[in-house]
């Protein structure tokens, strides 16, 4: 089933959970009312729900068609069948009287299934997806209220339950009034007559009024709605397009941009994933060149939605989207800002730090097997922010989609000035010029500020003198280089670990589409000992649109077991792309990645941990639940359970206990346990093969030990936390609990070890420190020899099932010595994840951690532990059992994703490792640079050049002197008038002075200066 999660999070970012200070007029609630914000003491609170539209489906077809022919198209799909309750939905906008390449179809219950196959098994139709809808809610709120700024959790967003109201509440800091466009020096820009023109920017928002004062160029105003207005009735559209082409007061970057507005969501604040495939199609029709995009939500397989963006960006149009306000967590990238041909931005405050709520990568498309891809791809100001105000006025606004709308300005501003470079400036080039210019901030990783903050006048250099070209995010790999390569720059590499895996962006400004010419070819630098690495490299067979993919994979070589310092080289690749003519020669452009690591001697084995991810599962695509019930108001398991997402804190404190932490994204069996101390699995979604278990009962007799941390599983809980959908009447039921409970339990049937199907949460002590355990699951079975703890615990799982909470004691750890052999490895299970996942962190417990590992690699035993020790003594028959009619075939690597369910576990058969082919060697006796950062500048560009002088043109912009803010003016220029003018009037009276004086003796030249000034002559 394919989740679309198109509008999930309508990231009108900058409302959805920072607000707005604004003053609110007489009938707040009316949808009419407009609502002018000023300096009043009010803020605007936005939530969101979402939900499948009833019997809805929007039919994706593989080319463009008239509407008959897509009409013939279903009903011939549909013939010879027993169907005939259905029909397709009139769709009555701009883009009608055009070929399209979808329709909404309505299937009436009953025939639903049948329908649905006999479409997707149709030649001509590409795939069949539920039709969706977002509901927005505001709400007012006195400045009093705000509370809780800096609590994570007010940033999360809200999934299907329309119901409920998200809660948290946030105070905005002090409003800075100076202008966007003076910070970003716009104005320098404007005087040298690039001011917009000749840029049509789409703005997909809530609509503009015609009449509004702050706007010159409202070129085209488009309704995609049933309600048939092109009035902002909410407010935010107008903020986002004054951010971008206002000019008065709030000035926006580009004030002569063409604005099209395209109006998506209704005075009730509705809209659809039709409305904005059938908008998408007439942006392209009308040949758009920059989209301002401010929806966003984590389903980067939406796939209705993120075919439509690489349609739009092949097409040339350059797409601009807020990467997210779902900070400080990492793995929290919004689509789809966090695709490759989108300029995915993120949010600072006017310290040049990185916004609490700006979201962070690495992106989690790639996982398990792989690594996540830098983003966001720059960042700029998002954080109290002036832009226009729905009746006028300003008003301050914090989010990502401030920040989003502030780089389209800037985009559109300098692809104004640039318009005679023709198909030069493209979304891969005008990509490349803004992360090339971008200023690196300091003390921040990659994963935070992409490439840096935006500086638009660096930027206006490259693209000015920009020669085609292909080019490299990140530019070069440098694994010692911290804060920037974090988390590279925090663990070494050695022999026998497992490959570290940099994910880069190829982003080809030669052409839409492109491809790798040619094998990657690897230079290591004999100076550098660049011989000690291995460097494999898999990349994407085709660049389109306007990039692709390369990872890269480093090892260190045998003949380095022992060595400690760099090594240094580099991998050169060549891309290729067919003339824009068709009978020229193709274009060609050479990138080269600079490498350079540290290495250190192989670890010795105790210290060494291997982390399963491969067992670890997350939306999209399945609906995988939160780990914390209590958490309402983020209902999706989405963060990826890496160690450098979601589980960030519980790396860097073992990084900083001593230990390294390799990630194993293969099945079990693809994995050398001699090498290692404990392989942790923590809170697994994913089955197990039975080569699997055999393997790690081998492995841990041999000397492995094994550290599990679940979460809750109970069947009637799940069936409670499934969400039903009023309009479907259908229910959504989670594919299964926090953790994989059935599967851990035939994991760890070889030591009699079992876990239930209990659910408890509450706080307890031991050894002196407090521990909060969210909704984890118990033990009910462990060997007699073992050590079991248990707390006291309330019953969360009874309260939810109708009952009431209470408080029992119930087993929660244990630990284990295999074999009674002090050489077999030895088993930690502890029930709940919650206290080291940056998810819903309330308290960490990483000194529990620490003592449980401090055990498995060392047998030691914490005196607190022995003195709490539980002894299971009722013998539990029923164990749990997974849920009938679940689907998690569908996204399993281990189950068979078979179209009939049979009720059974039907296991695939067990890949086959993967073997990379390391590249073949080309040393050079050259040194190698000692600055990677420093040495990347895009080729052909000049980045230091000075300025064109000011235009003289009457075209040549400047904001009147009623609108000229006076707060840039700053004390400094004024102090310096008033010492520079005074001292030339003094020279200048001096010098006619002396003139008039009678002749003596001629003195040399500079002694008559300094007579003028009253200085002896030496």
């Amino acid at each position: 089933m394919e989740l679309m999660f198109l509008l999930f999070n309508l990231a009108l970012f900058s409302l959805f959970k920072p607000v707005v200070k604004c003053h609110i007029g007489n009938n707040s609630h009316s949808h009419s009312n407009i609502h002018k914000c000023g300096d009043s003491g009010q803020h605007i609170e936005v939530t969101f729900s979402t939900r499948i539209v009833a019997n809805e489906y929007i039919v994706t077809f593989n080319g463009y068609y008239r509407k008959k022919i897509r009409k013939a198209f279903i009903a011939a799909a549909l013939n010879n069948s027993d169907i005939d309750s259905w029909h397709i939905v009139e769709r009555n906008n701009l883009a009608s009287d055009y070929p399209s390449d979808f329709d909404v179809v309505i299937v009436e219950e009953g025939t639903r299934t049948n329908c649905l196959a006999k479409l997707k098994a149709f030649p001509s139709v590409k795939r069949v997806t539920p039709q969706r809808l977002v509901i927005r809610n505001l709400k007012y709120l006195e400045n009093e209220d705000q509370q809780n700024v800096n609590n994570p959790n007010r940033y999360k967003k809200k999934f299907r339950e329309s119901k409920s109201k998200l809660t948290g509440r946030v105070l905005l800091r002090a409003t800075n009034k100076r202008q966007i466009t003076s910070i970003l020096q716009a104005d320098t820009l404007w005087g040298m007559g690039i001011t917009g023109a000749g840029i049509k920017v789409a703005v997909f928002d809530t609509g503009l009024s015609k009449s509004h004062p702050h706007f010159r160029q409202i070129v085209e105003r488009s309704d995609w709605t049933h309600e048939k207005s092109l009035e902002d009735g909410l407010g935010h559209g107008t903020f986002v397009a004054g951010l971008i082409a206002s000019s008065k007061e709030c000035l926006g970057l580009a004030p002569d941009a063409q604005l099209h507005i395209f109006r998506v969501f209704t005075n009730n604040q509705v809209s659809y994933t039709s409305w904005f495939l059938d908008a998408f199609n007439y942006a392209i029709l009308k040949k758009i060149n920059v989209l301002n995009l401010s929806i966003g939500g984590p389903d980067f397989m939406d796939h209705p939605f993120v075919d439509k963006v690489w349609e739009l960006t092949a097409n040339r149009v350059i797409m601009v989207s807020a990467i997210g306000n779902d900070g400080p967590l990492y793995g929290t990238l919004n689509n789809p800002a966090d695709q490759m041909d989108v300029i995915g931005v993120g949010g600072i405050n006017f310290d040049d730090q990185i916004a609490k709520f700006s979201s962070r990568g690495m992106t989690t498309w790639e996982l398990p097997q792989g690594y996540g891809r830098l983003k966001p791809d720059i960042v700029t100001y998002g954080s109290s922010v002036r832009g226009s105000s729905i009746n006028g006025g300003c008003r301050t606004l914090s989010g990502t989609s401030v920040a989003s709308p502030v780089v389209t300005g800037a985009v559109a501003l300098l692809a104004s000035g640039v318009l005679h470079r023709g198909n030069a400036i493209n979304p891969a080039s005008m990509k490349q010029a803004l992360m090339a210019s971008a200023r690196r901030l300091p003390g921040i990783n990659m994963f935070e500020q992409g490439h840096g903050k935006l500086d638009l006048l660096k930027a206006y250099h490259i693209l000015n003198s920009y020669t085609p070209q292909a080019s490299l995010s990140p530019s070069y790999i440098d694994l010692g280089e911290c804060q920037y390569m974090w988390p590279y720059c925090t663990q070494p590499l050695y022999y026998g670990a497992m490959p570290t895996i940099v994910n880069v962006t190829v982003l080809n400004g030669l052409g839409v589409t492109g491809r790798i010419a040619s094998k990657p070819l690897w230079y290591p630098y004999i100076p550098q000992n660049g011989h000690y690495l291995e460097v494999s490299v898999v990349y994407s067979n085709v660049l389109w649109p306007w990039s692709g993919w390369l990872a890269v994979y480093l090892s260190v070589s045998s003949n380095a077991a022992d060595y400690s310092g760099t090594a240094q080289g580099h991998i050169e690749l060549t891309i290729e792309s067919p003339s824009d003519y068709g009978d020229l020669a193709s274009k060609i452009s050479l990138a080269k990645l600079p490498i350079r690591a540290n290495i250190i001697p192989t670890p010795p084995k105790q210290k060494r941990l291997l982390w399963d991810q491969f067992h670890n599962l997350r939306y999209p695509p399945g609906y995988f639940p939160r780990d914390n019930l209590r958490m309402k108001v983020d209902p999706l398991d989405w963060n990826a359970d890496h160690i450098h997402t979601n589980f960030k804190d519980m790396y860097t404190h073992l990084r900083a206990s001593g230990y390294y932490i390799e990630v194993l994204g293969v099945p079990f069996t693809c994995f050398d346990a001699s090498q290692y101390g404990t392989l942790l699995i923590v809170d697994p979604e994913e089955e197990f093969f039975p080569e699997e278990i055999a393997k790690l009962k081998r492995d841990v007799d041999s000397g492995l030990s094994l550290i599990v941390f679940a979460d809750w599983y109970n069947v009637t809980v799940m069936k409670k936390v499934k969400f039903f959908d009023e309009n479907t009447r259908q229910w959504w039921m989670p594919d299964t609990g926090g953790a994989n409970i059935p599967a851990l339990n035939d994991l760890l049937s070889s030591w009699n070890i079992v876990l239930g199907d209990g659910v408890y949460e509450g706080e307890y002590s031991l050894a002196k420190q407090i521990i909060t355990y969210g909704s984890g699951t118990h033990l009910i079975k462990f060997p007699a020899n073992g050590i079991t703890l248990a707390a006291s615990l309330f019953n969360e799982g009874s309260k939810i099932i109708g009952g009431r909470s209470f408080r029992e004691k119930v087993p929660i750890l244990g630990l284990f010595q295999t074999q009674n052999s002090i050489s077999s490895g030895r088993i930690a299970v502890y029930g709940d994840s919650n206290c080291i996942d940056n998810s819903h962190l309330q308290k960490d417990c990483f000194w529990l951690l620490d003592a449980i590992l401090e055990y498995t690699t060392s047998a030691h035993i914490p005196s607190s532990f022995l003195q709490n020790q539980f002894k299971i003594t009722e013998e539990v028959k029923y164990y749990p059992q997974r849920m009938e009619g679940n689907h998690l075939y569908r996204y399993s690597k281990v189950l068979v994703n078979h179209v009939v369910d049979t009720g059974k576990l039907m296991i695939r058969d067990l890949p086959p490792c993967p073997h990379l082919i390391w590249a073949f060697p080309n040393p050079l006796n050259k040194s190698a640079p000692t600055n990677l950062y420093k040495s990347q500048k895009l080729l052909s560009v000049q980045v230091d050049a000075d300025l064109p002088v000011f235009s003289h043109d009457s075209k040549a912009w400047f904001p009147t002197a009623e609108y000229i803010d006076h707060d840039d003016i700053d004390l400094f220029p004024i102090l310096m008038i008033l010492i520079t003018v005074p001292s030339v009037l003094f020279i200048v009276y001096r010098y006619f002075f002396l003139r008039k004086r009678p002749r003596r003796k001629r003195s040399n030249k500079l002694g008559r200066f300094l007579s003028m000034l009253k200085v002896p002559n030496v």
